[in-house]
């Protein structure tokens, strides 16, 4: 996908979210995003949406086995995390010199 067209996500990775929907909905419990996918609209959090995987055996791993990791989720269903407020909050973008910065619309802190 052209940079041009691509989506505009106020979620980054190493920022604390919540989880709003899904089975592992917890609105008090923070937690890190481990990456993001913009171009399909998921991010992966840890300890969210665990699934289990059978490895087969090769080199690295003779025996092979099964493995929980995580999987990602819509970003849709994560909140960014404002620690000030101790709540989800939405977020806005304003521009200054240096670019955009984002700013909690619950607490007015800017979130870095």
């Amino acid at each position: 996908m052209k940079k041009r067209f691509q989506p505009k996500f106020n979620i980054k990775k190493g920022d604390n979210v919540v989880v709003i929907a899904g089975d592992d909905k917890d609105r008090s419990k923070p937690r890190q995003v481990l990456a993001v996918y913009p171009s399909e609209g998921r991010v992966l959090i840890e300890d969210v949406n665990k699934v289990t995987k059978h490895l087969k055996p090769n080199a690295q791993n003779p025996q092979g086995g099964i493995v929980t990791e995580e999987a990602p989720i819509a970003i849709s269903n994560v909140m960014l995390w404002d620690a000030k407020a101790k709540a989800p909050a939405r977020i806005k973008r304003e521009r200054k010199e240096s670019g955009f910065v984002r700013i909690s619309k619950k607490s007015g802190e800017v979130i870095k």
